[in-house]
């Protein structure tokens, strides 16, 4: 599977799913005064989503966990698997939340809180839509050590579907400085710091992780780390 890189000519193109009608309305006060961003669309649970996502191109979806119907769990993996172009950001109420993670885990680029300050929001919009993860691998790290031991290989906290894991045999794909390099990406090391390690430039750092990535078929650095740990490459 390769993930597109979204266009960056225009607005970013945001939807926003929440069950509360008020949560909703703030975030669009505060998107709506950002150049740059358009609110293309709302939804009120996962299905409404969904349908959403088939009749409005859409960059960034700012998805509620806990909703009615279905959840965003299970939103978020039917989302990844028929619109991978489409980026994830997951709205949760606690920190490093089981739910949130499963979530990640089914193919969401990363999560807020929902009290998020709004430069901070608008901030992760433009980190995902520009095709990076708004969650650091050293976050999701700590997520996979606090919640994934309670999370079935298969399926996600609420019985759905979680992220899909690479076909067999594609880690051996991987060059042993591709394999270095996702290590070293797993244990939360910013390209900067990867350069330094290996002794390499940064321009030859983002070529590397880039076909990791391809390879991989992973969208961002946080599902390279989940698919790493569920193969067991992680110690």
């Amino acid at each position: 599977m390769t993930i597109e890189a979204l266009p960056t000519a225009g607005p970013v193109r945001v939807a926003i799913v929440d069950d509360q009608a008020l949560v909703r309305t703030g975030f669009r006060l505060v998107l709506d005064a950002e150049p740059g961003i358009e609110v293309v669309g709302e939804a009120g649970d996962g299905l409404a989503a969904l349908a959403l996502a088939r009749e409005t191109a859409v960059d960034v979806l700012l998805m509620d966990v806990r909703m009615p119907g279905m959840d965003g769990i299970a939103a978020t993996a039917e989302l990844s698997a028929r619109h991978p172009e489409v980026r994830i950001i997951v709205l949760t109420t606690f920190d490093l939340d089981e739910y949130a993670f499963a979530a990640i885990r089914s193919g969401a680029s990363g999560f807020l809180l929902k009290d998020v300050r709004p430069q901070e929001l608008v901030a992760a919009i433009r980190t995902v839509a520009s095709g990076e993860a708004a969650l650091s691998p050293r976050v999701t790290r700590r997520m996979l050590e606090l919640f994934a031991a309670e999370l079935p290989a298969s399926d996600d906290a609420t019985g759905q579907r979680a992220a899909r894991r690479p076909e067999p045999g594609r880690f051996d794909a991987l060059t042993a400085r591709e394999r270095e390099i996702l290590l070293a990406i797993a244990e939360g090391l910013n390209n900067a710091e990867l350069a330094e390690r290996f002794f390499l430039s940064e321009s030859t750092v983002k070529t590397h992780v880039g076909r990791v990535l391809q390879k991989l078929g992973a969208r961002d650095r946080v599902q390279l780390v989940i698919l790493a740990y569920e193969q067991g490459l992680l110690g």
